[in-house]
């Protein structure tokens, strides 16, 4: 009895000094004493994640990562996608585990899981929260009924140069969309309660500046100065850490001269003591090994400079495993490291349950009935459609009833390709092609007749690096002209074509940089030759990045940007051909005229000689051969009718302290069909104390309208919007003049000056 009162005084005492809850002083009890039963070999165990080698149902005790788990070598494992395997290994570990703690199963669960959505450049062309927030709760609830319990998302780089091949798993430019993109994917994916069997941990990366690796060629160099990092690049991960994710990855580059991975003030003081992160950070697949490359040491010192830096968990590269020992004998780690890490771990594990019920995430039941549903696939075909960004359209589209619509293009009937890279869970024979969405959407009010085109590409390996991993596309072995040829036969007698052109789903993503970033030669003779034709012609863009586009926007009537747009991608694009949806994607990536551009991002900033008049001025900040502005600009996008802006309405123009400025402009949609409309508010901090941006978003609403109708949109600024880091890097806003900018884009928008002292 007297135990038990000095037990509840404990708790109490703890709950009152660390403002803990009971639950989380239960929580810690638990885990501290499990580690005090833990010998150091084991405590490494749990910071080891390996990728597992498949193995038979039936057969794990005989696999290769068998013998590991029993050793207690391995905290967690990835890449395994079936519920029965993951049961089946998750036994083996608790059953033949000397302290019977359960792993942790991880997998690349980046736009969906079996139910495919738009790639993340795509989905964040929404600018739709909820429904992002939706996409990832219906991506956590299947991945979880299939044993996963955590994923390495969301991916939350900014990224200003489309050359690297990850703007696709991105967000785009812009910090402030990127940052609520981060938000609401860390709550869709980790829900309110870890603890319900259908929510999963969520990982923030790459941690950090990734999306700034130069030249835009993966794994990188990345350098920029601390200002930049803060008021550009920093604030999605942090966006992600407030919103309480659970884990964070960090990146391959280095900052300031040392690997992310090893990199103590990136990891410890930022993230740790001034975000006060309270998760457990994960390197990347061979993060901490591959800094022997970087010139950092050798294989030892790089897994102490990470475990110094602040990393739990090593993924693949087994250092902690094999080394740490040996650099604690050695002086160069500390057992509180080790314990802390290994914490961290275990309280992951504690709050999705595992400790209570290993198999909570292994319910064959709702593995068979939960995922790939009619129901999320129908969800899935609503979000695709929302994610298409019309960038031209000369009265070709929408595509009326009782048309021959010739369809054609290399991406037409390639089902493999229609849900883009870091798909990895798909089903792709399950995939919606073009073809069959718009063949299906006409039945028989109209004809849909098909061909080719052209190959992908004209040299097949080129080809091939761009349909990896089981996304290949058949290469005719005709010639180009026989292809052109056919195509044009089949379009003699259609009253429009659509041309479904681009890039192959592995053109982009990890590993998949690019110099050029034009259409491929072969499909752009083909487009050129069904623009010759004179018959209206409609460009359906697949791509996972910003391209090139000068030639097909002066020329093709009309282009669709459909990205990749998941499973059900092919019915989707076949709602925007036909009007059943009206497209209202906007960019979240600038489109460069050239290559020679890049970097091209609208929240530049002026240099002492800005271009003032017209392109070409001598002696002022321009090009010769190209003008600087985008051929597309950032928050760019068209609707099958018009939305026409009134004149801005303010509260006030003259601002003191922490008052409120109210913004309102009245929209109106003066078409003839109801649609979305994304409503974007700029500001400029025209005077400061280090220079500003020429504007930066600051808000966004996206309403819907029916033909006819308008209704004023508010925003309310507070000094907290004004913020930014200063060359201290003190966190505050200064007083002066400010530019109030609202629009459609960040190009064509509407601007008052306001003055705000303090």
């Amino acid at each position: 009895m007297k135990k038990s009162i000095l037990s509840i005084t404990s708790i109490l005492f703890t709950m009152l000094v660390f403002g803990q809850s009971a639950k989380e002083v239960k929580m810690h009890q638990f885990v501290n004493g499990l580690l005090t039963k833990m010998t150091l070999e084991e405590k490494l165990g749990q910071l080891n994640l390996p990728a597992s080698s498949d193995f038979v149902t039936g057969a794990v005790s005989s696999s290769d990562i068998a013998q590991k788990v029993k050793d207690g070598k391995v905290g967690g494992v990835f890449n395994i996608r079936s519920v029965t395997k993951i049961k089946e290994l998750q036994q083996f570990a608790v059953n033949n585990t000397r302290l019977h703690i359960p792993l942790l199963f991880g997998m690349d669960v980046i736009h969906g899981y079996r139910t495919i959505f738009p790639i993340p450049l795509g989905m964040s062309a929404t600018w739709d929260m909820p429904l992002i927030e939706r996409s990832a709760r219906i991506a956590a609830s299947e991945a979880s009924a299939d044993g996963i319990q955590w994923t390495f998302s969301p991916m939350v780089d900014l990224t200003r140069d489309p050359r690297w091949g990850r703007v696709s798993e991105g967000n785009g430019e812009d910090a402030f969309l990127s940052s609520a993109i981060a938000k609401a994917m860390v709550h869709g994916y980790q829900g309110d309660d870890l603890g319900a069997p259908n929510t999963i941990l969520s990982c923030v990366k790459h941690y950090a500046l990734y999306g700034a690796a130069e030249g835009g060629r993966d794994y990188n160099t990345t350098d920029m100065s601390r200002v930049r990092m803060y008021n550009e690049y920093f604030p999605p991960y942090k966006a992600a850490v407030d919103a309480g994710v659970a884990s964070v990855m960090v990146s391959f580059n280095e900052i300031d001269g040392v690997p992310a991975s090893g990199n103590k003030w990136l990891v410890d003081d930022v993230l740790r003591k001034q975000w006060k992160f309270g998760g457990f950070v994960v390197s990347d697949y061979t993060g901490i090994p591959e800094m022997v490359n970087h010139g950092i040491g050798d294989f030892q010192t790089a897994n102490a400079l990470a475990m110094n830096a602040g990393v739990d968990m090593d993924m693949v590269g087994e250092g902690f495993l094999n080394t740490m020992k040996k650099s604690m004998q050695e002086g160069k780690v500390t057992l509180a490291q080790i314990n802390k890490a290994c914490e961290r771990i275990l309280i992951a594990k504690y709050e999705l349950g595992l400790f209570e019920d290993p198999y909570r995430y292994c319910n064959e039941s709702r593995s068979a009935s939960e995922v790939f549903t009619s129901a999320n696939r129908a969800e899935a075909r609503k979000i695709a459609a929302q994610s298409f960004v019309l960038l031209k359209n000369n009265n070709v589209l929408p595509i009326a009833a009782g048309k021959t619509i010739a369809l054609v293009g290399p991406l037409a009937n390639a089902k493999e390709n229609m849900t883009g890279t870091w798909s990895v869970g798909a089903d792709n024979s399950k995939s919606v092609t073009l073809l069959k969405g718009l063949t299906d959407a006409v039945g028989n009010n109209g004809k849909v007749v098909y061909a080719l085109g052209s190959n992908l590409e004209d040299d097949a390996e080129m080809q091939n690096r761009q349909t990896m991993f089981g996304k290949d596309i058949t290469r005719d072995k005709r010639s180009a002209d026989e292809l052109i040829k056919e195509a044009l036969a089949v379009s003699a007698n259609a009253d429009v074509i659509v041309a479904a052109i681009g890039e192959g789903a592995e053109s982009s993503g990890e590993s998949a940089s690019k110099s050029n970033i034009d259409i491929p030669e072969a499909q752009k003779r083909l487009l050129k030759a069904l623009v010759a034709t004179g018959k209206p012609v409609a460009l359906v863009l697949f791509n996972g990045r910003p391209l090139t586009l000068n030639w097909e926007a002066a020329n093709v009537p009309a282009i669709l940007d459909v990205w990749f747009a998941g499973s059900e991608a092919g019915d989707a694009i076949a709602d925007a051909l036909l009007g059943k949806v009206n497209p209202s994607g906007k960019l979240s990536m600038s489109f460069p005229q050239s290559v020679g551009q890049i970097p091209l991002y609208y929240n530049h900033k002026n240099t002492g000689r800005p271009l003032t008049g017209k392109w070409f001025s001598k002696f002022q900040s321009n090009y010769i051969d190209v003008s600087n502005e985008p051929l597309y600009p950032f928050g760019y996008g068209l609707s099958y009718t018009k939305f026409e802006y009134g004149d801005m309405q303010l509260s006030s123009k003259q601002l003191k302290g922490n008052q409120k400025l109210t913004v309102s402009v009245n929209v109106k949609n003066t078409g003839a069909l109801s649609g979305k409309e994304v409503v974007q508010l700029y500001i400029r901090d025209v005077v400061g104390s280090i220079t500003r941006p020429v504007q930066e978003l600051k808000g966004f609403q996206k309403i819907e309208l029916a033909a006819g109708e308008s209704k004023y949109v508010s925003f309310e600024i507070t000094p907290e919007l004004l913020k930014f880091y200063n060359s201290n890097l003190k966190y505050d806003w200064e007083a002066g003049e400010f530019e109030i900018m609202v629009g459609s884009n960040s190009k064509d928008v509407k601007s008052v000056k306001i003055n705000w002292v303090k």
